[in-house]
């Protein structure tokens, strides 16, 4: 049996990002669905809350990049001028409305064949989903969610810990024993979602200090109240792919490490392609990794307990 340099000595986990994003349009029921069939092991939505405080699975405070929400006349007034270009705030639409838009692909290399044929998920839909597919699978299949843009949605009125927790509560999915984890880059409002709901947290994190004293003691703090990190994969290794160490320092600190975002089309460099840059972070013993093409991580994580 293959020896993985997990904090936990299993195999790592692989985290549905967005869904089966790399197929499907991001943060869609179908989506999610299929990167359950695919093997994932942890579905990934972003939260973000209508004007009248429904949580919905979108990852862009502007509706107009993942949506079809620029075709739809009836919206047409609500068009913010955004950088130069047109945008809709989710913040100024209510759920019911929300409700008729469809999902469209955001990466012009991708498939665009499902595009304005699924609905925007709320965030219970999303649960429900995990909860039956995992039945059906005989497992639990956990959610992670990440509260996006926490500061905007207050500074409108929105609290996004206490529209969680309306979520979670009643359906008993708080606690760290919950299959439900949270991510926040905001580790102020994370840790208060962990004060307030007790479920396993993961520091997202695009930068840590570059000399390693400053860096462990970093993280020796974060490991006194969140589970894990969550870093971009490039602070896993230096420009030509050689061990950062931050792997290492993690587990020391007795933290996961949740690595995002490894994509089959594009940012794997140096790596050859994306097959080579999984079995990188396989090796350095990464606890879970982030990915939008799942069936390639599945297959890769099985081929690499193999060697």
């Amino acid at each position: 049996m293959h020896r993985w340099r997990t904090l936990d000595g299993r195999p790592p986990r692989v985290i549905a990002h967005r869904g089966a994003s790399g197929y499907l349009p991001e943060h869609t029921l179908p989506g999610y669905a299929l990167a359950a069939q695919q093997g994932a092991d942890v579905l990934e939505p972003d939260l973000l809350p209508s004007r009248d405080g429904v949580l919905y699975a979108r990852h862009d405070y502007g509706l107009a990049r993942s949506t079809d929400v620029a075709t739809r006349p009836a919206f047409a007034s609500r068009a913010r001028e955004v950088d130069g270009a047109r945008d809709w705030w989710i913040t100024d639409f209510d759920a019911a409305e929300l409700d008729t838009l469809r999902a469209m692909q955001p990466f012009a290399q991708r498939d665009h064949a499902h595009d304005g044929r699924h609905a925007l998920p709320r965030f219970a839909a999303v649960l429900d989903l995990a909860a039956r597919v995992g039945a059906e699978q005989g497992q639990v299949l956990p959610v992670y969610p990440e509260l996006k843009h926490p500061q905007r949605c207050r500074a409108r009125g929105l609290d996004p810990v206490a529209l969680l927790a309306a979520e979670l509560l009643p359906r008993g999915l708080a606690g760290s024993q919950a299959p439900v984890w949270l991510q926040c880059f905001d580790h102020d409002v994370l840790r208060e979602a962990r004060e307030r709901l007790g479920n396993p947290c993961y520091a997202l994190v695009e930068a840590l200090p570059a000399q390693p004293d400053a860096r462990d003691a970093r993280l020796r703090e974060l490991a006194t109240w969140a589970r894990g990190i969550a870093p971009d994969k490039r602070l896993l290794w230096d420009g030509r792919g050689r061990d950062s160490g931050l792997v290492d320092a993690a587990h020391a600190a007795g933290l996961e490490v949740h690595a995002w975002t490894f994509r089959d089309d594009l940012g794997y460099a140096p790596f050859a392609d994306v097959r080579a840059e999984l079995r990188a972070a396989f090796a350095l013993g990464v606890d879970a990794l982030f990915c939008d093409f799942p069936a390639t991580a599945v297959a890769e994580r099985a081929a690499f307990a193999r060697r």
